[in-house]
């Protein structure tokens, strides 16, 4: 496992000319951009937590057939920090760590009043976000890195508080028709509140204010106060529909008190997030159209949500599907402690992450009979059961157990859908397959291969597709097994067969999310590959079209 988890990844500065078997489709012109976590260790000093490694940029430019590779660390002022200091001096969420190791308890106490609500890390290693022209690196504090797509070379930092008061925003934001960004942050303790802020960055800048950067025309949309000051909940992404966004208030709850002490306490800030088993998870439905919460309380069993697959109205109801676990066992299996000889036996102890469908009533009947269901789709089993007080109880449809990372095609986002493609797990949180999962007939289609763990599929639409599976999935492929090289994996999503791989002669990391750039989406008198990068790539790299 060390090798896949814990072993520190080379850059790949030059694009390297990948070996295609296969035919890759020849309207599929463009560049997958991905993220994810790929330095464990600075110097003697290593990281606690999977999810604290160093971010590495990597992509795959698919062009004319032929595909180039190149990776990057994001060159984050933490990264600066910790590589001129040769060890960790900037904390991650799973990892505290102190500029001056001679510092002892009682020096500390001089500087951990600045760490009550600490400056975050900058390390953007989660996803990937388009905002207007730009790209940026993203994580979840409130800073994110604005990157060059082609080069992969790092720029600006981006302090989102400059622009909305949140010091925590999710690396899953929702996009419109019109390129416009809706995000999710927590504000803590602002004015004597603690808030769930969404706000709205423009795709472009004002008619009058043309030419300046649409994040400073950034708005808040609408907030919601937290049910505790001092223990907002823990979330990673939220939904959206035609007309409302769907926020989960979940029991997986992050301490203030606790992290206002963890920098003098010599703990780390994930140690004060808990899971409280006894609490409910409160479902908030904002009307876009009102910038307001219904006012209903709805709330379901206990629960931890990271991803929020797609949501939808139909006949007055708003129906959301999302990845459930019992508990939050996952996050503590990735301390890379756990990942280890252990690792299969650890895994068994960890909740399986299972489908969900809820259905909310957008009106409730007060006339309504308490216990009466106020759902009556014949589309879903999800009931939604009246109670006292203007309590509606939401119990969930069991779609699938055993699925991650899920994606779609993001033209059916907020609208009725019918199709799922994830990253198949089962009693381990690895991925071991590709899944396609029909919400409608409860059938799949899987691709796998032995000693392969794929990374989070991603839906690339054909030009002009009418059938909502019309297009390919894109995913990288890293291997268990040393002797077989990683690959970018092309899948036809209608059927789920290999169209083509492009296999690279590299170390390639296991990433978490990103996005595919259409050729269309940038200059094409610039392109991702100059003649000079293409004459540089070795010819032996080159596969002849089967």
């Amino acid at each position: 496992m060390d090798i896949i988890f814990g072993r520190n990844k080379k850059e790949q500065l030059e694009p390297v000319r990948a070996k295609v078997t296969g035919r890759i489709p020849t309207w599929l012109q463009g560049t997958l951009l991905r993220n994810g976590p790929g330095m464990h260790t600075v110097g003697e000093t290593r990281y606690n937590h999977w999810f604290d490694g160093l971010a590495l940029l990597h992509s795959f430019t698919i062009r004319d057939g032929e595909v180039y590779y190149r990776s990057k660390y994001l060159r984050s002022d933490t990264y600066k920090a910790n590589i001129e200091a040769n060890r960790i001096v900037v904390s991650e969420f799973g990892t505290m760590a102190y500029p001056d190791p001679c510092k002892n308890i009682f020096s500390k106490a001089f500087s951990y009043l600045s760490h009550t609500i600490p400056d975050f890390t900058d390390n953007c290693l989660i996803n990937i976000m388009k905002c207007g022209e730009d790209f940026y690196a993203t994580t979840e504090t409130n800073y994110i890195r604005k990157i060059n797509p082609q080069t992969l070379e790092t720029l600006e930092k981006v302090d989102y508080r400059k622009y909305v008061a949140v010091n925590l925003a999710t690396a899953h934001p929702h996009y419109d028709a019109a390129g416009n960004v809706l995000n999710m942050g927590t504000s803590i303790i602002d004015k004597g509140k603690t808030r769930y802020v969404v706000f709205r960055i423009p795709a472009a800048a004002p008619e009058n204010k043309k030419g300046t950067n649409p994040l400073k025309h950034t708005e808040v949309f609408c907030s919601i106060t937290s049910r505790s000051l001092l223990s907002p909940s823990y979330y990673h992404s939220f939904g959206v529909t035609e007309n409302h966004i769907v926020f989960l208030e979940q029991p997986f709850k992050l301490d203030i008190l606790k992290m206002s002490t963890a920098y003098i306490r010599g703990a780390n800030w994930a140690s004060c997030l808990a899971f409280h088993k006894e609490d409910k998870t409160y479902i908030h439905v904002i009307d876009q159209r009102t910038r307001k919460p219904l006012p209903t309380k709805f709330y379901t069993d206990p629960m931890v949500v990271f991803h929020h697959v797609n949501a939808y109205e139909e006949d007055g109801c708003l129906l959301f599907d999302v990845i459930t676990y019992e508990d939050s066992s996952l996050y503590e299996l990735f301390y890379l402690a756990n990942l280890n000889q252990d690792f299969e036996e650890n895994c068994r102890l960890t909740s399986i992450p299972t489908l969900r469908r809820f259905a909310v009533p957008l009106s409730v009947d007060k006339n309504a009979e308490v216990g009466s269901n106020l759902i009556k789709l014949t589309s879903t089993t999800a009931k939604a059961l009246k109670e006292k007080d203007d309590q509606v109880y939401c119990q969930p449809e069991l779609l699938y157990e055993g699925l991650e990372l899920p994606r779609i095609n993001y033209a059916r986002n907020g609208k009725p859908y019918r199709y799922v493609f994830a990253a198949e797990v089962q009693w381990s949180p690895i991925p071991t397959k590709i899944l396609k999962y029909d919400v409608l007939t409860k059938s799949s289609l899987k691709w796998g291969q032995e000693h392969c763990w794929p990374a989070e599929p991603l839906f690339v639409p054909t030009p002009g597709a009418q059938d909502e599976d019309d297009g390919i999935i894109l995913s990288a492929i890293v291997s268990t097994d040393p002797q077989k090289l990683p690959f970018l994996l092309i899948l036809d999503a209608k059927s789920f067969t290999e169209l083509a791989r492009a296999s690279i002669d590299v170390e390639m990391h296991l990433d978490l999310h990103g996005l595919f750039i259409p050729d269309t989406d940038w200059d094409a008198r610039k392109p991702a590959l100059s003649q000079e990068e293409r004459d540089r790539a070795p010819d032996s790299c080159v596969a002849p079209q089967a």
